[in-house]
């Protein structure tokens, strides 16, 4: 069995799991242990050794590890720190990991492992053409594949929208910040989803994030000229993703 160790790092949150990667299944129930406070390389690479250390029945402390990382990531390196400690940006996370774990890792952004998943075991399964994952969340993760291929590191919510992130206006953590009803935050979603289409012209748009598990609360407010679907594997596409990345 081709089994990984997916950890999803999050701004309030590192999960993990064994997966099976070559079906997306976790032989495991997820562990998660809160995001350290501050979120210093040193911290949360403690945290990860505890990840790695609850499974170590099921991988016997080896075998391949991804990490979903909430940044920019170029070969294993981190270039923005949006949710995480400023500390980080230009630390190699990677050998950070690495060297906790005793064995290589793999990181990758983790809106990036989410579409990967999606893409693989969800929605966007065997779609072709430009699709786009958009993770609504604190903030709002992307993925953009081209006929399948990944195009890393995109940022979709770091795009300016009335002089600030798009993801100050539209994510999930908006509607919760500002007291939004649903139909207010879902017209602020579609509102970026018109950014997306004049920008990228997609084929397909999958959702995800938390307000996914809710789409008769506000899905039906959103109306697009391209093709948008929720997404299918929830909480679960971080850490799938990120095992996928390590194989």
């Amino acid at each position: 069995m081709d089994v990984a160790l997916g950890i999803d790092i999050g701004g309030t949150g590192m999960k993990a799991a064994p997966v099976e990667v070559s079906t997306g299944r976790l032989i495991a129930d997820r562990f998660r242990i809160p995001t350290p406070t501050p979120s210093t390389p040193e911290a949360m690479a403690e945290v990860v050794r505890e990840l790695d250390l609850h499974f170590a029945d099921i991988t016997g402390g080896t075998g391949p590890v991804g990490v979903a990382f909430p940044a920019v990531v170029r070969s294993g390196v981190v270039h923005s720190a949006a949710n995480i400690d400023p500390s980080w940006v230009g630390v190699d996370a990677a050998s950070a990991f690495s060297a906790a774990l005793g064995r290589p890792v793999v990181v990758v952004n983790d809106a990036d492992a989410a579409g990967l998943a999606e893409m693989s075991f969800g929605a966007g399964r065997g779609r072709d053409g430009l699709v786009v994952t958009l993770t609504l969340g604190t903030g709002i993760g992307s993925g953009m594949f081209m006929d399948g291929a990944l195009v890393p590191n995109t940022e979709f919510g770091h795009l300016e929208f009335r002089g600030e992130s798009v993801e100050r206006y539209a994510a999930a953590s908006a509607r919760s910040r500002e007291d939004l009803s649903w139909r207010d935050w879902a017209d602020r979603v579609g509102e970026f989803l018109e950014m997306v289409d004049r920008l990228f012209s997609p084929d397909l748009v999958i959702l995800g994030g938390g307000v996914s598990r809710k789409p008769e609360k506000w899905f039906h407010r959103i109306d697009t000229r391209f093709e948008t679907v929720i997404a299918t594997m929830a909480n679960h596409a971080g850490v799938v993703g990120a095992a996928m990345a390590a194989v």
